[in-house]
Parts: structure tokens; C-alpha cells; sequence
């Protein structure tokens, strides 16, 4: 268990480590890279933007002058940007120590599909990062502080896998976004199944960071204006700062105590605030047959195979040890 209230205080010195956060230009991404480098990681902001990046690190530099930070050009909607960031990763012959897989847009009001043909929240939030964290795996150092950290959302407990139509022709905002988090929260956990079948000590630890200020919740996919009234003003009155929200990630991504095949959010009412602790993984989100679905689908939809041998049956999802 976190110690209560944990923070950035308590991060481990992570001096000669490598860490590469996506989504980091803004929010929960900008906040854990900068605790991150603040620590002593050497950390690549990995960014679609190059003109955010660069403000970004500029700010990080700003509180921390000696901080160790770069720019990795990513956008996780495309399938070729992603295999073109892995390729420069692997040819720098660095290990990594740490993948948050943060990237996420939400509510989108209207159906955008991605250059790959895509449904735009399941291709940024979700595949770009299965791809990217399969293509990044054999670079990562062994070791149980190797961590891989899927970011998901509350919003997965009212989530569905929409293995009829995962592309939801029939669009809803909502929707596609609760879909998303959940893949990420299931490809989480089955990740770590599989490392550990596989005799790996890297860890996925998968994380999500309650009710947070940041701009993907500007409430874009909320249709009438009472609504966006109302969800504004849950942010007001439940919301935290994009630092706290970090925490549970950071947790996840450097905490000793943290195990793999566990999910960290704020221990407040609702998950919705506060410290790091073992979030509640709602009973679908553990379906084992649906988890090893989705992943079978990743890999046919992505092009990206995982080097993993096939799992044996289980009859239920086995607790967190490691």
C-alpha cells in the first residue's frame, strides 16, 4: 500500500534512468515529466506538437536548470509516426526504464477517423500505444523498476467492448471514450499476465489520475448546455490540479511497493481525488477471454506482433504479486 498521502517526495532517485512520457506537452503528462526529470530522469517528452514540446521543456528547465529532457516527435493516431519514434528510440541503444502511455484525447463530438482508417479516441488513446509499447519492449531494461504504465480512466467502469463494431460507426462521444480506457485498462493487465508467463520482471502497472483540470476535459463531446454545465461545474467542485493527478502515475511508474498487475488512482470518494492507492478494476475490465480478444485484435489491426508465446487457460485473473 502507498504510504498515505504520498508524493513527490517520495520518488526514488531516478538519476541514470531513461523515462518516455506521452502526451507530455500538457496536464498529467506535463506534471509526471516534470517530477520525472525532476528526480533525475532523463526524460523524452513525446509530443505531436513540436512547438508545445519545446514550451514544455522550457518550463521543466525553468524550475529544474540541470534537467535532462528532450523532444521525441509522436503522434499516437498514426501507426507510421509510431513506428518512426521507436525506430529513433532503438538507435540511440539506450534501455528504458520507464513508458507512461498517457497520450488521450476525449469527446470528440463528431466521428474522426485516423490516417490508418481509425476511430480517432480508440487510435490515439489506445492502439498507437499497444503498438509503441510492443515496438519498445526489447529496448526496456529487465528488472521489476522497468515499469510500462497504461493510463485508463474511472470512466472504464461504464466502459464496453464493442467487438461487434469496435470503429462505432454508431458514434457517441461518451462512448468511444469509455471504450478506449477500458482496452487500456484490460491491455494492462494482460500485458503483465504475459510478462510474467514469459519469465520477465518488467512490470505494467496501469493507473488513472481521478477527476483532473486539464484541457481534455473541456467537455468537447457533451451535447446540450446543461450538461456541459453540469460536468463543468464537477470539475469546479470535485476536480483536482493536474500535479495531483499525476500522482497514482507516478506511483506506478517508480514506487518499489507498486505491483505489476495492479491499478492506482486517488484514494478520495469516487476515486475522484487525492493520494495514490489500488483503484477499484471493475469485474468486465478483468475478463480474462475478452482481454486475450482485444489483444488478438491489436495485433491484426496494428500490424504489430508482441513477442510473447501464447498464454495458458485460466480460469480467473490471478492477484497482483510482484
Amino acid at each position: 500500500m502507498p504510504k498515505r498521502d504520498w508524493t513527490t517526495a517520495e520518488i526514488p532517485s531516478q538519476h541514470g534512468r531513461l523515462a518516455i512520457v506521452t502526451g507530455a506537452t500538457s496536464g498529467i503528462g506535463y506534471e509526471a515529466a516534470l517530477a520525472l526529470a525532476g528526480a533525475g530522469a532523463r526524460v523524452v517528452l513525446a509530443a505531436r506538437d513540436r512547438g508545445k514540446a519545446e514550451r514544455a521543456v522550457c518550463a521543466i528547465r525553468r524550475r529544474h536548470p540541470d534537467a535532462a529532457v528532450e523532444i521525441g516527435l509522436l503522434d499516437t493516431a498514426s501507426l507510421s509516426s509510431v513506428h518512426a519514434f521507436a525506430q529513433r528510440i532503438r538507435e540511440q541503444g539506450l534501455p528504458i526504464d520507464v513508458l507512461l502511455l498517457n497520450a488521450g484525447i476525449a469527446w470528440l463530438p463528431r466521428r474522426h477517423e485516423s490516417e490508418d482508417g481509425f476511430e480517432l479516441q480508440l487510435a490515439t488513446n489506445y492502439l498507437g500505444h499497444f503498438a509503441l509499447a510492443a515496438l519498445l519492449l526489447p529496448t526496456m531494461r529487465p528488472g521489476p523498476a522497468s515499469r510500462i504504465v497504461p493510463v485508463a480512466s474511472i470512466a472504464h467502469q461504464r466502459g464496453a467492448l464493442h467487438f461487434d463494431d469496435l470503429q462505432l460507426r454508431a458514434y457517441q462521444p461518451r462512448m468511444a471514450y469509455r471504450q478506449s480506457k477500458l482496452a487500456m485498462l484490460m491491455f494492462g493487465l494482460e500485458l503483465d499476465r504475459r510478462l510474467r508467463a514469459s519469465g520477465s520482471e518488467i512490470r505494467a502497472v496501469a493507473a488513472h489520475p481521478g477527476i483532473t483540470r486539464t484541457a481534455i476535459t473541456r467537455f468537447g463531446g457533451v451535447a446540450g448546455p446543461m450538461q456541459r454545465l453540469t460536468g463543468q461545474l464537477v470539475m469546479i467542485l470535485f476536480g483536482q490540479s493536474a500535479a495531483r493527478g499525476a500522482l497514482p502515475l507516478l506511483y506506478a511508474a517508480t514506487a518499489p511497493e507498486a505491483l505489476g498487475g495492479n491499478y492506482y488512482g486517488p484514494d478520495g470518494r469516487g476515486e475522484m481525488r487525492g493520494a495514490p492507492t489500488p483503484s477499484v478494476i471493475a469485474p468486465h475490465a478483468r475478463d480474462e477471454a475478452d482481454a486475450r480478444r482485444l489483444w488478438n485484435v491489436s495485433e491484426e489491426m496494428t500490424k504489430v506482433r508482441w513477442p510473447f508465446p501464447p498464454l495458458p487457460a485460466q480460469r480467473s485473473n490471478p492477484e497482483p504479486t510482484r
